[in-house]
């Protein structure tokens, strides 16, 4: 699967009507300009730092970056003079893409390599593209699925996850843990416990885990086989919060949700945002409000997509979790 994605990525544009998804941002500015207004009160909750590492996993065009900082430079310069711009991509193609949106950025491989001091972080549909693991219940145990010459096969699961081990082994079961994404929250855990930050994570999945096979493949907005053509669809997997938390917080870090996408955005005034876009512009008012519909009803984007944030246990709830 990390194979398959980096091949995905590295070939071109997937966003949009043209590619074969749609993200928030390319949805609605107003998704982006709430995320950076979001950050800017972070970073007052913070003590208003003199320079605050800024970074975004996965940033895909740029666009939830640039709507973001546009909303910062105008309402709360302070933070935009403040921020450090350092954006974790791998992909060739898409940094060039970003780098048309926001030069000044830095570019980094890992999340490993931000630089130390303030952080505030930000990642939208990232988390579902890291690789998992897939367990089955088999004869009172667990094996693990595997792909060799094109199909699924099981073999013995040695060493399965903890969390997992401790639950009953229904046969035809499955059960998925995403290694990478529970070693980015304790890493994100152990570093918010030595210095003042904040990371926020927007995805899809169920609050609290759950069973089942959640692997799918996207290609021009459409389901296909995950197996037929690796490295020409988007491979994803649901996230699984609850483990995703439990990592973060065993690392020292205050875990904030998760709480419904649609919730999250109505607290950071989403709804507001778009009416006052549509107001501005009346010919282009049904796409604004139909947009914010899209990222906030249930049925929709704003049930399955969920947001959690890791912080620094000293700092307050950050913005749109006070009640949570």
């Amino acid at each position: 699967m990390a194979r398959a994605a980096a091949a995905y990525y590295a070939a071109g544009d997937p966003f949009g009507r043209g590619g074969d998804f749609t993200t928030a941002p390319e949805i609605s500015q107003a998704f982006g300009e709430c995320l950076g207004l979001w950050a800017a009160v972070c970073w007052q909750q913070m003590g208003a730092p003199a320079r605050v590492v800024l970074a975004e996993l996965g940033p895909g065009r740029g666009t939830l970056m640039a709507d973001a900082l546009r909303a910062v430079r105008e309402m709360v310069p302070g933070f935009a003079a403040a921020a450090r711009l350092h954006l974790v991509e791998t992909s060739p193609r898409l940094r060039a893409m970003q780098a048309g949106r926001l030069p000044h950025a830095t570019w980094l491989d890992r999340p490993e390599e931000l630089p130390d001091g303030p952080l505030i972080l930000v990642a939208n549909e990232f988390l579902d593209a890291l690789p998992i693991r897939q367990f089955v219940g088999q004869g009172g145990g667990w094996a693990e699925r595997w792909v060799r010459e094109g199909a699924f096969l099981l073999r013995p699961a040695p060493d399965v996850p903890a969390d997992i081990r401790a639950l009953p082994p229904r046969d035809g079961a499955v059960r998925e843990a995403s290694e990478p994404a529970r070693a980015l929250a304790g890493w994100l855990g152990a570093r918010l416990v030595r210095s003042p930050g904040v990371a926020l994570f927007i995805d899809y999945g169920p609050a609290g885990g759950g069973e089942g096979d959640s692997l799918q493949a996207v290609r021009a907005h459409a389901p296909v086989d995950p197996l037929a053509d690796p490295g020409r669809a988007d491979l994803t997997a649901h996230v699984d919060f609850a483990a995703f938390g439990a990592a973060g917080r065993a690392a020292g870090a205050a875990v904030h949700g998760p709480l419904p996408q649609g919730v999250f955005l109505r607290r950071l005034g989403l709804t507001q945002r778009a009416a006052m876009l549509a107001a501005a512009n009346p010919r282009q008012a049904p796409a604004q409000l139909a947009a914010a519909q899209r990222l906030t009803a249930q049925e929709a984007m704003g049930h399955l997509f969920k947001a959690m944030a890791l912080a620094s246990p000293t700092l307050p709830a950050p913005p749109g979790f006070e009640a949570a």
